[in-house]
Formats: structure tokens, C-alpha cells, sequence
């Protein structure tokens, strides 16, 4: 009976909070409907959230996104790109990533859960606007082959302080890097003419995402299985994009009280309050079906040391943080 009576509370406090805190917190999730591993970004004054419209594989063909100026009140914009203008994909359209580059800008995903000889695998699209309409930019995968054992998925593109373009992604327990190419239609080959460099880390699923703190890199992934409890985050330092990454441990997980399978995260960072954020992907206390993932928002803090301090759940969220 105590048991049954956990997704009840849940449920409760969670309506409080958002009561309680509605017009100065975010409230989590921070917006309705079933969205999973979001892409948050900045883009000038507004913060950008892309996720995976979460469904069954058949169904996920369409991207939603969602903006905001302070973190507290989120702007849906629908069908920022679908299988009307991406015409290789069939089915699992997943994990969008943004970027803008020279006034335009790019969305890359995954489409197809594709496999060894199969059509599909890391596409990118592009638009005017960060809002979209998004249209497909190759009319092909960008990366549609199994490289290193890594399933073309989870694509995460991070700029470095040289201004260097570099994708990290993978599924399977892989994890490359490459170096895209100016017009981001292909990549650069390292200074020793391998195009993907495996830089797989200790413990390693899937979700790559990388940022720089204080001149340490920060490697961020997920692990365990994402319809379970033991999805997770956990992350590793280097003192360069490429590694070796020194793994540090996990930073985000289920939390009986809150929610399970807490994982497949993005960073968000406002320069001028100074304050970090994790978006990530949740299942609802007591759900059981895999697909039941919802979008949140949550502090991350560091320590002395610059070590990343576990990250504590909540259905408050995070209180409102003008970029501007």
C-alpha cells in the first residue's frame, strides 16, 4: 500500500509546487507532454529547448521546440521540421541538436534507429529562424554508417574557444568525435587523417554533451537503459576536447521520491547571472511505459574544486533568470 501510494504524493507535490511557485519557478516539467532528451541552447536573449517527441518509433516524425526568456514561462513552437521535409526518414526522428553559424540556423537529429545497411543516421537541417521551418539541408544522412561500433545517434555539436566545430555522438556504448567542415556539409580530417576519433569513455551509453567551465572540459553521457531506473548521468574532465577523460561519476539519478530514469541531459549556462542548468528527460513516479518521459529543469552547482555536486531533483524547477 506504501508503495502504491508514492505516484499519488508525487502527483500532489507536484501541484503544490507548481501552486506554490507558479508565477517564480519553472515548475517540473517545465512544459506539457511526453518530450524527451532536450536540447537546450542559447540563442541572444532566449533560451531554446529541442527535444524528441517521446512515441513509439512509428510515430516520432515530427520535432516540436519550445523558447523562453526567463526559464519560467515556455512558448511552444510546433512542427519545426516533420517527414514532409526530411525525405529519408521513416520512423525515430530522435535527439535534435542546435547550432546558428553565420546568421543561419542548423538542427542536426537522428532518424531511422538505423542500422548496418540500412538508410538513415545522423541528418541536419536548416532555417532562418531558431523556431524553424527547418528544411532538410543534404537530403541525405550526414554520417550513415556504423563507425566504431558507434550507432550514428545522440549527436551533440560543440563549439570551441578556437571556434572549432566539433560532433560528438553515438549509441551502443560508442562515442566518436569529428571535426565538421565550415559549410557543415561533411568533416575534417585530425592532423593524422582519421576522420572519427573513438573517445569513448568509462561507463558510456549513449547522450554525449560537452561544455567548458574555468578551462576544464566537461564530457557529459548517459547510462543504463532509458525505458528504466538506472538511466543516469555521469561525466568525466580533460584539459582538451579530445581527452583523455578522467571519469568523475554520476551526477543525476532516479530519486524515489521524484521521478525515475533521469537522463539524456543538456547544459544551459546565462553568462550574466553566472547560473549553470540541467535539462534532462524523466519518467513520472509509478509510470510504466518506457515512452512516459517528460522534460525538467534543475540546478547545476560545482564545488570548490570545480567537481559538478549531484544533482538534486525537484518539481519546483529553477526560479526565473533573464539572459538579458
Amino acid at each position: 500500500m506504501k508503495n502504491s501510494l508514492k505516484p499519488i504524493l508525487a502527483a500532489a507535490a507536484a501541484l503544490c509546487a507548481v501552486a506554490a511557485y507558479g508565477q517564480k519557478t519553472s515548475g517540473n516539467p517545465i512544459f506539457e507532454g511526453r518530450y524527451a532528451d532536450p536540447e537546450g541552447v542559447v540563442f541572444g536573449d532566449t533560451y531554446w529547448i529541442y527535444p524528441t517527441y517521446s512515441a513509439p518509433f512509428d510515430d516520432q516524425l515530427f520535432f516540436d521546440a519550445f523558447s523562453s526568456k526567463d526559464l519560467v514561462k515556455w512558448t511552444k513552437h510546433e512542427r519545426i521540421i516533420d517527414s514532409t521535409r526530411i525525405k529519408w526518414l521513416r520512423r525515430a526522428l530522435w535527439a535534435p541538436a542546435a547550432i546558428e553559424k553565420d546568421g543561419k540556423y542548423y538542427l542536426f537529429f537522428g532518424a531511422n534507429d538505423v542500422h548496418e545497411g540500412e538508410v538513415g543516421g545522423i541528418g541536419v537541417a536548416v532555417a532562418d529562424n531558431p523556431a524553424g521551418p527547418f528544411e532538410d539541408y543534404l537530403g541525405k544522412p550526414l554520417i550513415g554508417e556504423i563507425i566504431n561500433g558507434a550507432q550514428p545517434i545522440d549527436q551533440f555539436v560543440f563549439k570551441d574557444k578556437d571556434g572549432t566545430l566539433y560532433m560528438y555522438y553515438g549509441g551502443w556504448r560508442h562515442c566518436n568525435v569529428a571535426k565538421l567542415r565550415d559549410d557543415l556539409r561533411g568533416f575534417v580530417p585530425f592532423d593524422d587523417g582519421e576522420t572519427f576519433k573513438e573517445v569513448t569513455p568509462e561507463g558510456y551509453v549513449e547522450g554525449p554533451f560537452m561544455f567548458i567551465r574555468d578551462g576544464r572540459y566537461y564530457f557529459m553521457w548517459s547510462e543504463g537503459g532509458w525505458t528504466g531506473p538506472d538511466y543516469r548521468v555521469a561525466y568525466a574532465v580533460a584539459d582538451n576536447p579530445l581527452g583523455p577523460f578522467v571519469r568523475k561519476g554520476v551526477i543525476l539519478r532516479t530519486d524515489e521520491n521524484v521521478a525515475t530514469g533521469a537522463g539524456h541531459h543538456s547544459v544551459l549556462h546565462n553568462p550574466r547571472s553566472g547560473n549553470y542548468y540541467i535539462v534532462y528527460h524523466r519518467h513520472p513516479l509509478g509510470s510504466t511505459d518506457g515512452n512516459d518521459r517528460v522534460t525538467c529543469i534543475d540546478l547545476l552547482e560545482f564545488d570548490e574544486n570545480g567537481d559538478i555536486l549531484p544533482v538534486k531533483m525537484t518539481f519546483e524547477g529553477v526560479r526565473r533568470d533573464k539572459l538579458k
